[in-house]
Protein backbone atom coordinates (compact mmCIF):
# COMPACT_ATOMS: atom_id res chain seq x y z
CA UNK A 1 0.00 0.00 0.00
CA UNK A 2 1.09 3.42 -0.88
CA UNK A 3 2.82 5.82 1.86
CA UNK A 4 -0.58 8.60 3.18
CA UNK A 5 2.16 10.50 3.62
CA UNK A 6 3.89 10.46 0.20
CA UNK A 7 2.05 13.52 -1.15
CA UNK A 8 2.05 16.36 0.31
CA UNK A 9 -0.35 18.57 -1.73
CA UNK A 10 -3.35 17.60 0.01
CA UNK A 11 -4.62 17.98 3.75
CA UNK A 12 -5.07 15.06 5.21
CA UNK A 13 -6.88 13.52 8.36
CA UNK A 14 -4.68 11.77 11.02
CA UNK A 15 -6.56 9.69 14.05
CA UNK A 16 -5.03 9.14 17.45
CA UNK A 17 -7.25 5.72 16.52
CA UNK A 18 -6.68 3.71 20.30
CA UNK A 19 -8.76 5.88 22.28
CA UNK A 20 -11.13 6.93 18.80
CA UNK A 21 -14.95 5.85 19.58
CA UNK A 22 -15.95 3.68 16.74
CA UNK A 23 -18.99 6.09 16.04
CA UNK A 24 -16.42 9.08 15.32
CA UNK A 25 -14.21 6.70 13.06
CA UNK A 26 -17.91 5.47 10.82
CA UNK A 27 -18.10 9.51 10.03
CA UNK A 28 -14.26 9.78 9.01
CA UNK A 29 -14.70 6.84 6.87
CA UNK A 30 -18.01 8.15 5.33
CA UNK A 31 -16.51 11.62 4.87
CA UNK A 32 -13.51 10.34 3.50
CA UNK A 33 -15.39 8.98 0.68
CA UNK A 34 -17.48 12.04 0.14
CA UNK A 35 -15.11 14.51 0.18
CA UNK A 36 -12.45 12.24 -1.64
CA UNK A 37 -9.73 13.08 1.36
CA UNK A 38 -7.19 10.88 2.66
CA UNK A 39 -8.11 9.45 6.48
CA UNK A 40 -5.02 7.73 8.79
CA UNK A 41 -5.78 5.62 11.92
CA UNK A 42 -2.35 4.91 13.85
CA UNK A 43 -2.63 2.55 16.91
CA UNK A 44 -0.56 0.23 18.26
CA UNK A 45 -2.96 -2.22 17.60
CA UNK A 46 -4.58 -3.26 14.31
CA UNK A 47 -7.55 -1.50 13.04
CA UNK A 48 -9.94 -2.34 10.88
CA UNK A 49 -10.85 -0.25 7.33
CA UNK A 50 -13.23 -0.73 5.27
CA UNK A 51 -11.93 -1.06 1.80
CA UNK A 52 -11.03 2.20 0.13
CA UNK A 53 -8.60 4.20 -1.53
CA UNK A 54 -8.64 7.42 1.38
CA UNK A 55 -8.53 5.49 4.22
CA UNK A 56 -5.64 3.99 5.57
CA UNK A 57 -4.07 2.70 9.05
CA UNK A 58 -0.78 2.32 10.30
CA UNK A 59 0.22 0.14 13.09
CA UNK A 60 2.57 0.88 15.52
CA UNK A 61 4.47 -0.76 18.08
CA UNK A 62 3.03 -0.83 22.02
CA UNK A 63 4.53 2.17 24.19
CA UNK A 64 3.63 5.20 25.50
CA UNK A 65 3.03 8.03 23.06
CA UNK A 66 4.35 6.05 19.98
CA UNK A 67 1.32 6.35 17.88
CA UNK A 68 1.28 10.02 18.98
CA UNK A 69 4.97 10.22 18.23
CA UNK A 70 4.05 8.82 14.78
CA UNK A 71 1.24 11.64 14.31
CA UNK A 72 3.54 14.20 14.84
CA UNK A 73 5.80 12.87 12.63
CA UNK A 74 3.98 12.64 9.89
CA UNK A 75 1.27 15.47 10.50
CA UNK A 76 1.93 18.92 7.80
CA UNK A 77 0.39 22.05 8.48
CA UNK A 78 -3.36 22.56 7.57
CA UNK A 79 -4.11 18.78 8.01
CA UNK A 80 -6.59 17.70 10.87
CA UNK A 81 -5.61 15.41 13.63
CA UNK A 82 -8.75 13.40 15.51
CA UNK A 83 -7.64 13.68 19.37
CA UNK A 84 -8.73 13.27 22.82
CA UNK A 85 -5.39 13.99 23.95
CA UNK A 86 -4.47 17.36 25.00
CA UNK A 87 -0.63 17.03 25.16
CA UNK A 88 -0.76 15.38 21.13
CA UNK A 89 -3.09 18.55 20.67
CA UNK A 90 -0.62 21.08 21.68
CA UNK A 91 2.21 19.41 19.55
CA UNK A 92 -0.05 18.99 16.38
CA UNK A 93 -0.60 22.76 16.51
CA UNK A 94 2.86 23.71 17.17
CA UNK A 95 3.32 22.08 13.80
CA UNK A 96 0.48 24.45 11.90
CA UNK A 97 -2.39 21.32 11.62
CA UNK A 98 -5.33 21.67 13.79
CA UNK A 99 -7.08 18.85 16.39
CA UNK A 100 -10.11 17.86 16.74
CA UNK A 101 -11.87 16.26 19.89
CA UNK A 102 -14.71 13.32 19.00
CA UNK A 103 -16.36 15.55 21.20
CA UNK A 104 -16.41 18.23 18.78
CA UNK A 105 -14.26 20.98 20.40
CA UNK A 106 -11.47 22.16 17.85
CA UNK A 107 -8.53 23.01 19.80
CA UNK A 108 -6.27 26.22 18.97
CA UNK A 109 -3.45 27.86 19.76
CA UNK A 110 -6.00 30.34 22.09
CA UNK A 111 -7.24 27.44 23.83
CA UNK A 112 -4.59 24.51 24.02
CA UNK A 113 -2.51 26.43 26.96
CA UNK A 114 -5.69 26.34 29.66
CA UNK A 115 -6.74 22.47 28.35
CA UNK A 116 -3.20 21.53 28.90
CA UNK A 117 -3.20 23.38 32.50
CA UNK A 118 -6.06 21.52 33.20
CA UNK A 119 -4.91 18.14 32.66
CA UNK A 120 -1.93 18.47 34.46
CA UNK A 121 -4.06 19.85 37.14
CA UNK A 122 -5.87 16.82 36.96
CA UNK A 123 -2.86 14.46 36.67
CA UNK A 124 -1.19 16.06 39.96
CA UNK A 125 -4.96 15.53 41.90
CA UNK A 126 -5.51 11.70 40.72
CA UNK A 127 -1.61 11.61 41.64
CA UNK A 128 -2.96 12.98 45.14
CA UNK A 129 -5.04 9.78 45.87
CA UNK A 130 -8.60 12.08 44.28
CA UNK A 131 -11.12 10.10 41.78
CA UNK A 132 -11.59 12.64 39.51
CA UNK A 133 -13.75 10.22 37.48
CA UNK A 134 -13.61 9.28 34.09
CA UNK A 135 -15.15 11.31 31.04
CA UNK A 136 -18.69 10.96 30.18
CA UNK A 137 -19.82 8.53 27.93
CA UNK A 138 -20.43 9.85 23.64
CA UNK A 139 -23.95 11.74 23.65
CA UNK A 140 -25.85 12.12 20.13
CA UNK A 141 -24.61 15.89 20.67
CA UNK A 142 -21.31 15.04 20.80
CA UNK A 143 -21.35 13.16 17.83
CA UNK A 144 -23.31 16.36 15.59
CA UNK A 145 -20.72 18.82 17.55
CA UNK A 146 -17.96 16.56 15.79
CA UNK A 147 -19.57 15.83 11.92
CA UNK A 148 -20.25 19.74 12.27
CA UNK A 149 -16.61 20.75 12.92
CA UNK A 150 -15.64 18.52 10.78
CA UNK A 151 -17.47 19.62 7.87
CA UNK A 152 -16.55 23.17 8.36
CA UNK A 153 -12.68 21.94 8.00
CA UNK A 154 -13.80 20.21 4.86
CA UNK A 155 -15.29 22.99 3.66
CA UNK A 156 -12.59 25.24 4.21
CA UNK A 157 -10.11 23.00 2.12
CA UNK A 158 -12.47 23.60 -1.16
CA UNK A 159 -13.14 27.14 -0.74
Amino acid sequence: MSDPAASDSARRIWVDADACPNVIKDILFRAAERAGIEVTLVANQWIRTPPSRFIHSIQVSGGLDVADSEIVRRVCAGDLVVTADIPLAALVIGKGALALNPRGEMYTADTIAQRLSMRNFMDELRGAGVNTGGPPSLHPRDRQAFANQLDRWLARGNS
